[in-house]
C-alpha cells in the first residue's frame, strides 16, 4: 500500500528515457509566442500584464543593481508555476515534487547572492554573522548560529517546495482513494468526499500558484541582503 501511494512521486521512464526531462520542457511549449505586431492577441496581452505586475510587485523594495535579475526571476517564476499547475493534471509528473530538482534550483541561486555580497560589500556581509552590541561570551555561539541560518537557507527551500507539494498530492490521493471504495456501498459519504475533493483540488492550484511566488520572493530578500 505505501509502495503505491509514493510510487507517484517516483520519476517515470518510458524506453529507457526520463520522462522529466518532457514534463520540465513542456511548459515553455504551451507560452505563447511573441510575433512582432502592434497589437498582440489576448493571450500574449494577459501574459504581458502579469510578467509586468509581478516584476513591479518583486523588485519594488531592491535597488537598481538587483533589477537586472529581473528576466531570471521571472523565468524561474513561470517555470515554477507552470510544472506545479500542470502537475495536478490526471496522468502528469510534478518535477517539483523532487527534493533533487529543488535542491539543485535553490542552491546554487542562493550560492550566487552571497557571493555577490562578498564581492561588493564583504564588511556587511560578514556583519550579519555578529550582531552589533552582542556580549564577548556569546560570540562564538552566534558566529556558529548564524553560520546555521545561512547555510540552511537553500535547504529550507527545497525542503518548503518539496513539502507542500507531496502534501498536498498525497491527500489528492488518499481522498480519490475513499471516494472510489465508498461509492458502492455508501453513496452520501462518497458525494460529501468528492465535495472534499474537489476543495481539495482548489487549495492545492492555490498551493501551487503561492509556493512558485514564494520560492522566487525569497531568493529576491537574499538577493536584497547582499546587494
Amino acid at each position: 500500500m505505501m509502495t503505491s501511494l509514493f510510487s507517484q512521486f517516483a520519476s517515470p521512464s518510458l524506453l529507457g528515457i526520463p520522462l522529466v526531462i518532457i514534463a520540465m520542457a513542456l511548459p515553455w511549449l504551451l507560452l505563447p509566442t511573441p510575433s512582432e505586431r502592434w497589437l498582440e492577441n489576448r493571450a500574449m496581452t494577459l501574459f504581458g500584464w502579469f510578467t509586468t505586475r509581478f516584476t513591479n510587485q518583486l523588485f519594488l523594495p531592491l535597488n537598481l543593481n538587483g533589477h537586472k535579475w529581473a528576466p531570471l526571476f521571472m523565468a524561474l517564476m513561470i517555470f515554477l508555476l507552470s510544472i506545479n499547475v500542470l502537475g495536478l493534471l490526471p496522468y502528469t509528473f510534478t518535477p517539483t515534487a523532487q527534493l533533487s530538482l529543488n535542491l539543485g534550483l535553490a542552491a546554487p541561486l542562493w550560492l550566487t547572492t552571497v557571493l555577490i555580497g562578498l564581492r561588493n560589500q564583504p564588511t556587511h556581509t560578514f556583519g550579519h554573522f555578529l550582531p552589533e552590541g552582542s556580549p564577548t561570551p556569546l560570540i562564538p555561539l552566534l558566529i556558529v548560529i548564524e553560520t546555521i541560518s545561512l547555510l540552511i537557507r537553500p535547504i529550507a527551500l527545497g525542503v518548503r517546495l518539496t513539502a507542500n507539494l507531496t502534501a498536498g498530492h498525497l491527500l489528492i490521493h488518499l481522498v480519490s482513494s475513499a471516494v472510489f471504495a465508498l461509492l458502492p456501498s455508501m453513496i452520501t459519504v462518497a458525494a460529501l468526499a468528492s465535495t472534499l475533493l474537489f476543495l481539495l483540488t482548489l487549495l492545492e492550484a492555490a498551493v501551487a500558484v503561492i509556493q512558485a511566488y514564494v520560492f522566487v520572493l525569497l531568493l529576491s530578500l537574499y538577493l536584497q541582503e547582499n546587494i
